[in-house]
């Protein structure tokens, strides 16, 4: 909404500087966007004394001038009458923008060189008068801009209205924001017309067939009326606010419907058939032409405005082609109506005609200002284009639309605001909007809010006037009574964040995807139809394919990541995400939701440079990240087992191990670290090796120790020793490491034991691998002899050659 201030003035004295009132606007609830002076354009034309004129060497018409503009003379060619030397004049230098959007440049005219223009009161739009260049007073000095000699000055404040505000989508409605602000009144315009009779229903009527969508439907008519071009306010008045002149008649409805927030239409009464208005529901599948020449299909829940015959327009949208005002236009039929909002904005929305009559009406209009519009617009009328206005008034009207009382608590108000203010001050805010109040007794009052104000209908609207009349700045700051005890942190937020700064520790960079992914995702996965990535759970208004179902994995999120950074040549890539996971449990069910960690690593194991050669990670890269994090955790037991080849659904059989916490008292995989299988990444466009780890970090954290043990630092030394054996391919190491451990609960000296080689190949059986361990041994009561350690490795040593069927090197 665009309101200038010299408008504003006509309405209410505006005693602040235009900063000022644009904060006190926003501050009241109208947010200022911005405030631009309407006669900026005008910096660049300037008073210029003619100091020579020639006569055109090559037209008789024109003139050809020097203009002192004060830091030079410039030459214009001009074809004015009353150019004459010494006048002083506006010159528009080039670079200049008029309103009507042309832009002055340096040309030739004829032959002659033309620096500038010499310009008209019209050709400036700072008055009507076009029939020669403007002259200036004498005393002026050439060079000062035209609107600082001229002390033209318009601020046109641009507002931001939230759409509850529709009281103030006219300059009256804001100038009632600025005398409330003021504490001033407003002056209205005069729009009181004598009537004597009511000759009008001779001549036409007004049959309302759908009064739920048109509650009250307002007309005047006026005979033998000119239509011509509007004086020169009127044109200024509706380019101060970006409206574009018609002709006299339009352009009152449209400064009527500025002025007062009514929008208005003016039909030739001639073209309506039987001369009569019938408001009717639109019949399903009718055409329509609006005044744009656009035809459109129409539902049987929009308003038309009809004739006798025909629909004549589209109600509170736009008029229509078969009854616009015309140059030959002398009977004239001005409506003013309140329409449903809600059937305007449906309207509006599925036809696409979004104007400034539906702008209003879709946001609520005066009920019961109908009568005031039609009438200012009638005398407006009679005044610029003659006439004879036909007495009487048609107003339909079948059931009134009236406010209800609204009772309000002072200490209510207080307490909800955090003010103090009594029952008078309240009173005499809420009466600077209009409102009708009433006291009862001690604490209550009684508001009736005004009918332009269709926002106010609670308690807490009026609230809400209180809290911006009074100022949101006066309002005093405060803040909750928090308790000094801290309270303990949740164990699943605190985990959470534990785990987040240890993967970041390890050099991960944490990502989030959406929990939304395109329902092919699952398809990618190559899964079997029994697994439960299959146990979708679908939107059911999803915004696109792209998030069309739950998320079932993260792992689709990491290797879209993976993607996006190759595509933008960074190819060392380490990942992790920690989100939910979804699993539809049944139609009318809630889904079951599983917090899940997911960690992806490719490229190379170190960032290339002069200390280290480029080695790509690999799978036991990944592998050593997930057993970091268990152990900082304080989670002990963790098994690293071979996955079935059946259950590597996206992953490479045999670079994929199951992960399984001896303590979990549900046994069962916790998570899995694995190679991504060539055709994922195929799937996603990815050529690039990847390695990925899953964990359920639902069940960990709930297996995640809560009380740190220690013990002593051992006073004695340890001695080591080392077990080459000779066993089965299929045999894995973990399970020969168990059976140490297993051991260390006999032999109670081992501290510690470690895989340091596996070796294939010559003079090792096709058939068998090379294992050796190192085996730490420690006793906290004394150093150990060797005889005793010698014991204890041999009895190691066979008891796994028997468990594992095992040999010797040779």
């Amino acid at each position: 909404m665009k309101a200038s201030l010299s408008w504003l003035n006509e309405y209410v004295p505006v005693k602040m500087k235009a900063s000022d009132l644009s904060d006190a606007l926003t501050m009241a609830g109208l947010e200022v966007e911005a405030v631009s002076d309407r006669y900026d354009y005008l910096s660049s034309v300037v008073t210029g004394r003619i100091v020579e004129v020639h006569p055109h060497p090559n037209a008789d018409r024109l003139k050809l001038c020097e203009v002192d503009v004060g830091d030079r003379v410039v030459s214009v060619v001009c074809g004015a009458s009353n150019v004459e030397k010494d006048l002083l004049v506006p010159a528009a230098l080039p670079g200049t923008l008029f309103p009507d959007g042309s832009l002055l440049k340096k040309s030739e005219i004829r032959g002659q060189q033309s620096e500038g223009m010499l310009c008209s009161e019209a050709e400036l739009r700072i008055a009507a008068n076009a029939s020669g260049i403007m002259v200036l007073d004498g005393d002026l000095s050439p060079g000062l801009p035209l609107n600082q000699a001229l002390g033209l000055s318009d601020p046109v404040f641009e507002i931001d209205l939230t759409p509850n505000r529709s009281d103030c989508l006219s300059i009256i409605g804001i100038a009632r924001e600025i005398a409330a602000l003021q504490n001033t009144s407003i002056k209205l315009p005069d729009t009181d017309i004598p009537e004597t009779g009511n000759k009008i229903s001779e001549f036409t009527s007004v049959t309302l067939k759908a009064p739920d969508l048109c509650p009250r439907y307002s007309a005047r008519l006026i005979f033998d009326i000119t239509v011509a071009p509007s004086p020169f306010w009127l044109q200024d008045r509706l380019m101060s606010v970006g409206l574009k002149p018609i002709n006299n008649i339009v352009d009152i409805t449209n400064f009527v419907m500025m002025e007062t927030g009514q929008p208005l239409h003016a039909f030739d009464f001639e073209r309506l058939a039987d001369n009569k208005i019938v408001v009717r529901a639109a019949n399903k599948g009718e055409n329509f032409t609006t005044l744009d020449r656009k035809q459109h299909t129409l539902s049987s829940d929009m308003l038309m405005i009809c004739d006798g015959e025909k629909p004549v327009a589209l109600a509170g949208v736009m008029g229509g082609l078969n009854s616009e005002i015309e140059d030959t236009t002398t009977k004239v039929l001005i409506e003013s109506a309140y329409f449903d909002p809600v059937c305007i904005r449906k309207t509006s929305k599925k036809l696409g005609l979004n104007t400034e009559s539906s702008h209003r009406f879709e946001r609520g209009t005066d009920p019961e200002g109908t009568i005031r519009a039609v009438n200012r617009a009638a005398r407006l009328m009679l005044e610029m284009g003659g006439g004879k206005l036909i007495e009487g008034l048609i107003d339909e009207y079948p059931e009134s639309i009236t406010k209800k009382a609204i009772p309000l608590s002072v200490s209510d108000t207080n307490r909800l605001l955090g003010i103090r203010l009594d029952q008078d001050e309240i009173d005499t805010l809420l009466q600077s909007i209009e409102c009708k109040v009433k006291k009862k007794g001690n604490d209550k009052l009684e508001v009736l809010p005004p009918s332009f104000r269709v926002d106010i209908a609670r308690p807490v609207d009026l609230m809400e006037e209180v809290a911006r009349l009074s100022g949101y700045n006066n309002i005093p700051t405060t803040f909750p009574l928090i308790p000094a005890e801290a309270r303990k942190p949740a164990l699943q937020i605190d985990s959470r964040n534990r785990i987040k700064d240890l993967m970041t520790g390890f050099g991960f960079t944490e990502i989030i995807s959406y929990s939304f992914i395109n329902k092919l995702s699952s398809s990618l996965f190559s899964v079997q139809t029994d697994n439960p990535e299959k146990s979708l759970v679908e939107i059911l208004n999803p915004l696109s394919e792209d998030h069309a179902v739950m998320r079932t994995s993260l792992i689709p999120g990491l290797l879209a990541t993976m993607n996006h950074n190759i595509s933008k040549q960074v190819r060392n890539l380490k990942i992790f995400e920690i989100g939910k996971t979804f699993f539809s449990t049944g139609t009318d069910k809630q889904a079951e939701e599983t917090e899940m960690l997911s960690g992806l690593w490719t490229g190379s194991r170190f960032e290339n440079s002069w200390l280290s050669k480029e080695t790509a990670c690999d799978f036991y890269d990944i592998k050593g990240v997930v057993e970091e994090l268990l152990r900082s955790l304080g989670l002990s037991g963790t098994k690293f087992t071979r996955m079935p080849k059946a259950s590597c659904n996206y992953t490479k059989p045999g670079y994929t191990a199951q992960i399984i916490l001896e303590n979990d008292p549900m046994d069962k995989m916790i998570g899995l670290v694995a190679e991504v299988d060539s055709r994922m990444l195929e799937n996603f466009g990815l050529e690039q090796t990847a390695f990925i780890f899953e964990l359920n970090i639902s069940r960990l954290i709930r297996l995640i120790p809560t009380v740190k043990t220690a013990k002593p630092i051992p006073k004695f030394p340890a001695t080591s020793r080392d077990i080459t054996i000779i066993i089965d391919k299929d045999v894995e190491a973990e399970n020969i490491l168990r059976g140490v451990e297993i051991l260390n609960d006999e032999e109670e000296l081992v501290e510690n034991l470690s895989l340091f080689d596996i070796y294939e190949g010559e003079p090792v059986p096709k058939t068998k691998k090379s294992v050796s361990f190192r085996i730490t041994y420690r006793s906290s009561q004394g150093t150990l002899e060797d005889d005793t350690v010698n014991q204890i490795h041999s009895n190691i040593t066979h008891r796994l050659i028997k468990k594992f069927d095992a040999t010797l090197p040779d």
